[in-house]
């Protein structure tokens, strides 16, 4: 397979690629409606905690340590929502978010990222958790326990904090509180603190009445399947439930997968990680305490709804006594250095293909070179600048063989004629001119074949990381993980390919008609290009400028070369 072939087939390949990913995210069906339960299974609210109690840690602490043996309730380890009643609903202001709380279940119906803008209208803050007439992404969390009602998220609580504004503070909490059936209450505490995507939920649960009762709390991400984030369509970014443990590590669910009943995120005894849902861009955890034991579960839920969540048994609590259960709640960008710092191994959910372990350290240099310039789109051009650097004696070999091709092809075209009906004799003859003139032709291959990996990696850099979201570069360039609106790099892009492309010359014998498609592939290209990222298609533009400029200095040095073996040879 000679160069330019081998260049048209990684072409058509990274096409086909990219065109499925797309035609898989506009085509991809939405779950059925789920069948109506049971009865059996709809006669209560709240699952039975028998082998909760059975299996808690006994003890005096009342911090969350115990777990179930058993397998997570068909209900997904929570009660389901059953009723329609409206409760009141109050917004928390934070310095980087506003959280909207209904008092009904204490559910945490909206988050909305005041530092993030929303996709297709940047003058709204971007919603991670939304419930509306189109959409639902919510936090819930409650309590259940055999023997004992406890609350749960249709319980309806009463506001006992008055101050929803953190304002100059360093933390914010505020507190609902609903009584426990039988003696006692249950406080549900949000505490807020600057500077930081995480919530500390918190159940503080006084046992009012007079025998002790063992609940478990369970915390889950109650959503749609629907697609969010501001994904671009030539992309495919997984959306969905996740969960991390130090054993399994990351495992990503589908949907699909939880409709069919073939998810299994149950991790009995597990002591480590966290559970998600993770979209394009942003990430909402729920984060337990390294230690403590804890079940994780997804469910299928009525209609287009699912659930993600782990619980997680108390000690028993004897009467008089209070207790208290915590669980980290993130919700916010997938910014890597916030995830590092959140919970161990969390900075996975940024997505980045099979090529992680190439495309997490070119992060690190183009973050480098960000904080070294502070614009993303200079920071873009300094790192194709170095990776050129780094392939320059790999790119230096093949633009010489490709030179060198070029000088000697009046010799070739001369073989061709003369040996135009005998095709062994051709191939012979070229051999032995290839051998004469230290040519290679399948030496501008290995580079080619090398930076694959190296180009789809920066390719899932440019549209993983969020930092890149919304990030301006110059003039008409507002965002850089969006497509280039007046197609000016596009056209850049075509105009380098087309230059790239007379400084190297046509494969012997290639067909006149391949001769013709390889010049109007950057055509091609630069159609396909106006729906990719601009930063994208800004590495590749400079890509073809420095190959440019490096092929036209080696050919050059190579007719210099030329002429002073001509010259020799003369004398």
């Amino acid at each position: 397979m000679d160069f330019q072939r081998l260049v048209l087939f990684v072409i058509f390949c990274m096409s086909g690629l990219f065109l499925f990913q797309a035609w898989q995210k506009e085509n991809n069906p939405q779950p059925p409606q789920a069948q109506v339960a049971k009865a059996e299974q709809k006669k209560s609210d709240v699952p039975s905690a028998a082998s909760n109690a059975s299996n808690a840690t006994s003890g005096a602490s009342a911090v969350p340590g115990a777990t179930t043996a058993t397998a997570a309730p068909a209900t997904g380890a929570a009660p389901a929502t059953t009723s329609n009643a409206a409760g009141e609903t109050f917004v928390v202001e934070t310095d980087l978010a506003n959280y909207r709380i209904n008092t009904l279940g204490g559910v945490i119906e909206e988050v909305a990222l005041t530092k993030h803008r929303d996709g297709s209208d940047k003058s709204k803050p971007y919603l991670t958790m939304m419930k509306n007439a189109d959409r639902t992404h919510i936090a819930q969390t409650g309590l259940f326990a055999n023997g004992a009602e406890l609350p749960n998220h249709n319980t309806t609580y009463t506001k006992v904090s008055s101050n929803f504004k953190m304002g100059d503070a360093k933390t914010l909490e505020v507190r609902l509180s609903a009584p426990i059936a039988g003696g006692g209450k249950n406080d549900l505490v949000y505490t807020f603190k600057r500077d930081s995507y995480i919530v500390d939920v918190t159940h503080e649960i006084t046992n009012g009445g007079s025998t002790p009762i063992t609940p478990t709390a369970y915390f889950h991400l109650h959503r749609d399947s629907k697609v969010t984030g501001g994904s671009n369509a030539m992309i495919g970014i997984f959306t969905g439930p996740a969960v991390y443990t130090e054993k399994d590590k990351y495992k990503k669910v589908d949907f699909k997968d939880i409709e069919k009943k073939k998810a299994n995120l149950h991790a009995t005894e597990a002591t480590d990680g966290w559970v998600a849902m993770v979209e394009h861009y942003f990430v909402n955890a729920w984060l337990p305490k390294q230690g403590d034991k804890r079940e994780y579960y997804t469910s299928k839920q009525d209609g287009d709804a699912y659930r993600a969540g782990v619980k997680f048994g108390l000690v028993p609590i004897a009467p008089g006594a209070t207790a208290k259960a915590t669980l980290p709640l993130f919700a916010g960008p997938q910014e890597q250095d916030v995830l590092k710092e959140a919970a161990p191994g969390l900075d996975i959910v940024v997505d980045y293909g099979i090529f992680s372990f190439l495309a997490k350290p070119m992060f690190w240099l183009l973050n480098w070179f960000y904080n070294l310039v502070g614009n993303w789109g200079w920071a873009i051009v300094l790192l194709t600048i170095l990776i050129k650097a780094a392939f320059y004696p790999l790119n230096a070999a093949a633009g010489r063989s490709m030179g060198k091709m070029k000088l000697f092809a009046p010799k070739m075209k001369e073989l061709q004629e003369r040996h135009a009906g005998d095709r062994a004799k051709l191939n012979q003859a070229m051999m032995e001119l290839y051998k004469k003139e230290k040519i290679n032709p399948m030496g501008g291959c290995l580079p080619i074949l090398v930076q694959i990996p190296v180009f789809i990696a920066l390719y899932w850099v440019l549209i993983a990381a969020v930092e890149l979201r919304h990030a301006p570069w110059i003039g008409w360039i507002k965002d850089l993980s969006a497509p280039d609106q007046f197609f000016v790099l596009p056209v850049l892009y075509a105009i380098t390919a087309f230059l790239q492309t007379k400084l190297q010359p046509p494969a012997p014998g290639m067909d006149p008609i391949q001769q013709k498609v390889l010049m109007y592939m950057p055509v091609a290209f630069a159609v396909m290009f106006i729906f990719f990222p601009a930063g994208l298609v800004l590495y590749w533009t400079v890509s073809n400028i420095l190959q440019i400029a490096q092929q036209w200095k080696i050919n050059k040095m190579l007719e210099k070369e030329q002429a002073a073996t001509q010259a020799l040879l003369k004398r």
